[in-house]
């Protein structure tokens, strides 16, 4: 259930913004890693240390003994989850509700193609654009650490991680998608699609600095995603990954209906 021609030019018009994303996100991943120095560790914990709340919120921890845990805190709990999280809410509102809200969508409906088609190859685009970004990212930080710290590197461990986060970001995509095909207008496409993983993150950096607001977690789906369990190996880090991408496609499928049985006034 997929247009080969809509879903070329659609991967086309994500080009521009694959090569934005990723052009930034290479920058910080490279800096970032590049930084890791077992000898002068206790150097950069200290500067978590004089601001611990801040750091805290945003996923950092001090004590890292390896390169991944190093990467781990400092690059997935604030860039790793922001970037791509931003690319899906973009993309996922240029898909559908842009398109509705222009009155373009009549041209995509004057072919001869159902609008159960048109809604999957259009969720295609956005889960071939998250996979190419994190396949992408994955590259990166491999190639880096390759050439910074040979051997140093479990590339099996990282692509587990980055297993995970790829359910994540899935799961933000669903949000972001069946937004974009509930709403005809952009604004409030966006204002579904963005704010709640933006709420959602908020309140996770909100129960990372502890104390009475750690109970935030359990409001949050970014505590599903939790990267040193699966590290560890740990049965709830590979149940709440499970559940998030279950969830994800939950909501990519009830965004395809929701655009099948929708009133398009066209």
């Amino acid at each position: 259930m997929l247009n080969r021609t809509l879903y070329i030019r659609e991967m086309k018009n994500s080009l521009k913004l694959l090569v934005i994303f990723a052009a930034i996100m290479t920058m910080y991943v490279a800096i970032i890693i590049t930084m890791y120095d077992p000898a002068l560790m206790a150097t950069l914990d200290s500067f978590v240390e004089v601001m611990p709340e801040l750091m805290a919120s945003v996923g950092m921890q001090t004590g890292a003994t390896s390169l991944l845990g190093f990467m781990v805190s400092y690059l997935y709990g604030f860039i790793l989850l922001v970037f791509p999280m931003v690319f899906c809410i973009l993309r996922a509102n240029g898909l559908i509700a842009k398109y509705v809200e222009r009155g373009s969508m009549v041209t995509l409906m004057a072919a001869p193609v159902r609008r159960e088609t048109i809604a999957a190859t259009q969720m295609w685009v956005l889960i071939s654009g998250i996979v190419i970004l994190l396949g992408y990212i994955t590259g990166v930080e491999v190639a880096v650490c390759h050439t910074s710290f040979p051997g140093e590197l479990d590339v099996s461990q990282l692509v587990k991680l980055n297993a995970g986060l790829l359910c994540l970001h899935l799961f933000i995509g669903g949000i972001c998608f069946w937004s974009s095909c509930l709403f005809s207008e952009t604004r409030y496409s966006l204002a579904f699609g963005a704010g709640i993983p933006a709420l959602m993150y908020v309140i996770q950096m909100l129960a990372n600095v502890g104390g009475k607001a750690r109970d935030l977690r359990y409001v949050t789906f970014f505590t599903l995603f939790q990267p040193e369990d699966l590290l560890a190996g740990e049965s709830s880090a590979y149940a709440g990954a499970a559940i998030l991408l279950l969830a994800g496609c939950a909501m990519f499928a009830a965004g395809i209906v929701t655009f099948s049985r929708k009133d398009l006034h066209i």
